[in-house]
């Protein structure tokens, strides 16, 4: 089993993912994808898929960008940054996110999240650091 699909293992047995039905994750060196299926589950009250939603796939899209570059710890989230610029309420959305920085213990990465038509609808940035976590141990768990 590669390095990528132990992140996508990881990723699919988060508890989180009972809520939000269909998502998958895609890793490669340097970059990741995030894709769901929009249902009314995820809308707020205007009828339009909620910020949280955003957040969340831009997030992941980030970070596991950054993690797929590192293979010994499981990394943290210490800061993140994301404009809404279209409202989505059908389909499937796809944020993507590229590794920006990388140092010893500090990496940085920007997501993009797209509509069905292939829109831009936000923008993320986020900051990462390592955990003491090993990774293996989150593996095995």
């Amino acid at each position: 089993m590669t390095h990528f699909d132990r992140l996508i293992k990881i990723y699919a047995k988060a508890p989180i993912h009972n809520f939000y039905k269909g998502i998958e994750l895609v890793v490669e060196e340097n970059k990741s994808t995030v894709i769901l299926p929009i249902t009314p589950n995820f809308f707020q009250g205007g009828m339009s898929t909620h910020g949280s939603v955003y957040f969340k796939l831009l997030d992941d899209a980030a970070y596991f960008a950054c993690q797929s570059v590192i293979e010994d710890f499981f990394i943290v989230t210490t800061n993140f940054n994301i404009s809404l610029l279209r409202p989505i309420n059908k389909g499937t959305i796809t944020a993507i996110g590229k590794v920006d920085f990388t140092s010893q213990q500090l990496f940085t990465a920007t997501a993009e999240l797209f509509d069905a038509r292939g829109r831009l609808c936000g923008k993320g940035q986020g900051q990462f650091m390592k955990s003491k976590l090993p990774l293996s141990a989150v593996e095995e768990s």
